[in-house]
């Protein structure tokens, strides 16, 4: 039977039923491989000889390629590749191989050549799992996190694309929003300190896209929730942690699916024309979320949308048209282009061939990156009676339980944009069987049966808990695919893992729990029940080797935690699945627990090392148009460890509203047992100032400062000096 493949929307495609999409998905791969697409036989085309041009030269030639293209041929460059009978048609899953957009064969422009992350590249099954991006966000390892840039990047050369949409730096506004595990957290500043440093790594290889511009932090309803913010709240809550990344040279930006004060973000002139491109002089194009990120033709090129992907239904033909019948001016569409050609020129000249190969995908070396940034990203919350690590030598029977200690937890696992396949994924059972060998006998059961955990847990030295969350209690949604996964109904374990934790610690005293997951679990209802707490997130393809080494000392923890665990969901914002409608405001995280004086479970910044610190003799002067802030800090325990030192700032006096105290900068140190080193940690004087509403403008006030320097955002943990630009 015929069947036609012309349409000209996604959503005509899941409108059909699933037999129909059968049969509509077959005869488009049998188009497919009569007439295969064609590529240009070298990887950059007429640009494949350029080194590293002058800005002027750049511009220069661009001029003369927008010469020689006809309206068609630019309105190309900005039009993904696909079209809307290809939506279904990933074999054999999303993202296998790169998505194609303004590949021009006759004037041999290469196109961009798209990847997803940002766990690792999407495309094949070789490539590195790291951690989750709220676990990289616990190590507040910015080198490390450059370094992980830098092995995507060359993964994701290695498997032929040149663009990676892996910096996710939207704001963790609520913990139960479906994809926490692909931002750094709920602050701003350590969102955009980590998020500068992979756009740094991956564009030593291949462009670096960021995503979602702006207010993307709902996942259930995100193709139509409507966000509103004062300017304030927009300018210093949520957009700092964008800009940083643009200041670090970042190729392209993803517009969001939702709305923003009535607009959507993929033509939201206000955010991509005015903000984007004029206040922060950003030089890249603007790319679409995929399929539902642009509505319209005229109002998405108009409001500065720059590239429709993957599926192009609102450029290509009809954006031609817009622009013959005058609605669309022809200079809109040449500066799109411009600033598409000018990235592909700029990145045409940037690595060196012989560092890709389909050998660099999961290599040994890209391996134990991930394990170590596993081991720099496992926040230790409780550790009584030092139980914590165990000793190889003691230990002779260890129970593990619960059914995720054998399962391969690495997140979006097999569904998403995120999804990554690895080689292989050392699980916690896996782990801990590879550092005790023969020397500790390990059992494990399931811990579906009270009395079974209970027989075995007191005959047992120690017993590991394994709980937490799976790609089916969060993670991206898709009405189109099923609906497991997206933003969570409940912040707390499940009631069997509850009973599973306090069935062992009733019967064994030295009960550890090692949490898995995207978004936190409130700890509240079970917490003294048990000594010991971690938290591994989603770990990465060699997350069980990485526990392992730390419950046994291998290694020792310093993460700390990037988002706030509140005592009860009523400390957190308002939040809702369903909501249409939504307000943001200045507060949620620590800045609403601290507004409203209240405790939370473990707060923000917080985490244990298996050696303690001690900070004194805080010094802050200014140095240019920095604030040096200085503080000594020793290593007063019996282990060598690293610290995060963090430096928070309040205000005194102010002439407007502000938080309590905010993280404005932080630092890794490591020391040796008894050996003290000094910190310095710079703030810019543009950090500490407000966005007034009224003049439009940002404002540094001649104030007394509080700078706070300390392990934790803690009150109690923070030395305090009083600082005045006049002095």
């Amino acid at each position: 039977m015929f069947i036609n493949t012309d349409i000209s929307h996604v959503d005509e495609y899941y409108g059909l039923s699933e037999e129909e999409r059968k049969k509509f998905d077959k005869a488009v791969l049998e188009e497919l491989e009569k007439t295969p697409p064609k590529h240009l036989e070298t990887e950059w085309g007429r640009f494949q000889k350029l080194t590293r041009e002058a800005d002027e030269e750049v511009e220069n030639l661009i001029d003369n390629i927008l010469k020689e293209m006809t309206l068609e041929q630019k309105i190309y460059q900005m039009s993904g590749d696909n079209l809307p009978k290809h939506a279904g048609v990933n074999p054999p899953r999303y993202n296998f191989t790169p998505y194609y957009a303004g590949e021009d064969l006759e004037l041999d422009i290469p196109g961009i050549k798209f990847t997803d992350g940002p766990t690792g590249i999407v495309m094949g099954y070789h490539s590195t799992a790291f951690p989750v991006s709220i676990a990289r966000g616990a190590s507040f390892d910015v080198e490390l996190e450059e370094r992980i840039g830098e092995a995507m990047g060359i993964e994701g050369r290695s498997g032929g694309a040149n663009l990676l949409a892996g910096v996710c730096v939207n704001l963790l506004r609520h913990p139960a929003w479906g994809r926490a595990q692909e931002t750094y957290g709920e602050d701003s500043c350590l969102v955009g300190e980590m998020g500068a440093a992979l756009t740094r790594g991956i564009q030593k290889h291949m462009m670096a896209c960021v995503k979602h511009f702006a207010f993307n932090s709902l996942e259930n309803v995100r193709f139509r929730v409507n966000v509103e913010a004062d300017e304030r709240t927009v300018r210093e809550i949520y957009l700092p942690h964008f800009k940083r990344c643009v200041d670090a040279g970042a190729a392209c930006v993803m517009s969001a699916y939702n709305r923003f004060r009535g607009t959507y973000c993929g033509h939201n002139g206000y955010l991509l024309n005015h903000i984007l491109k004029k206040e922060w002089g950003f030089q890249g194009f603007v790319m679409s979320d995929f399929m539902w990120g642009i509505r319209d033709t005229v109002e998405a090129a108009n409001g500065g949308q720059c590239m429709e992907m993957d599926v192009t239904q609102f450029f290509g033909e009809k954006l031609v048209k817009a622009v013959k019948e005058g609605k669309v001016s022809e200079a809109v569409i040449e500066d799109a282009v411009r600033r598409i050609l000018r990235q592909k020129i700029r990145f045409a000249g940037v690595g060196s061939e012989e560092n890709y190969g389909i050998e660099k995908m999961g290599c040994k070396e890209h391996t134990l990156l991930a394990r170590e940034a596993s081991e720099k990203s496992t926040v230790l919350l409780k550790n009584e009676d030092k139980l914590l690590p165990l000793n190889l030598a003691e230990i002779r029977n260890i129970l593990v339980v619960g059914p995720k200690a054998v399962i391969p937890n690495i997140g979006d696992t097999k569904k998403g944009s995120s999804a990554v396949y690895p080689d292989y994924v050392v699980t916690p059972l896996e782990g801990l069987k590879n550092i005790c060998g023969n020397h500790v006998g390990i059992r494990y059961i399931d811990g579906s049966c009270r009395h079974m955990i209970q027989y075995y847990a007191q005959r047992a030295d120690a017993v590991i808990v394994i709980a937490g969350l799976t790609c089916e209690e969060e993670g991206e949604y898709d009405e189109t695919g099923g609906q497991s996964g997206g933003d969570r109904d409940s912040l707390e374990l499940n009631r069997a893992e509850r009973e599973m934790i306090e069935a062992a610690a009733e019967a064994n005293a030295n009960t550890i729990v090692c949490l898995q997951g995207g978004g936190i679990v409130l700890t509240s209802s079970w917490e003294k029940y048990v000594k010991a707490i971690l938290i591994q997130w989603y770990s990465g393809m060699e997350g069980g080797n990485a526990l392992a080494r730390i419950l046994f000392g291998v290694v020792n923890p310093s993460a700390k935690l990037p988002v706030t665990i509140p005592a009860s969901a009523q400390q957190l914002p308002f939040y809702h699945q369903g909501l249409e409608e939504i307000k943001y405001d200045f507060y949620h995280g620590y800045f609403l627990v601290d507004k409203r004086g209240e405790t939370a479970s473990y707060p923000f910044g917080y985490g244990l090392s298996y050696t303690s610190f001690s900070y004194k003799n805080l010094f802050v002067q200014t140095k240019g148009n920095d604030v040096i802030v200085s503080v000594d800090v020793t290593n007063t325990g019996e282990r060598a460890g690293e610290e995060i030192v963090q430096v928070y700032v309040a205000y005194s006096e102010s002439a407007v509203e502000r938080h309590l105290k905010e993280l404005k900068g932080f630092s890794k140190i490591f020391l040796e047992p008894g050996h003290t080193g000094c910190v310095h940690i710079a703030l810019s004087k543009e950090c500490l100032q407000y966005y007034s509403e009224r003049e439009e403008r940002w404002i540094l006030e001649n104030i007394t400062y509080i700078i706070m320097a300390g392990p934790s955002s803690k009150e109690e943990d923070l030395l305090k000096v009083n600082f005045r630009f006049d002095e």
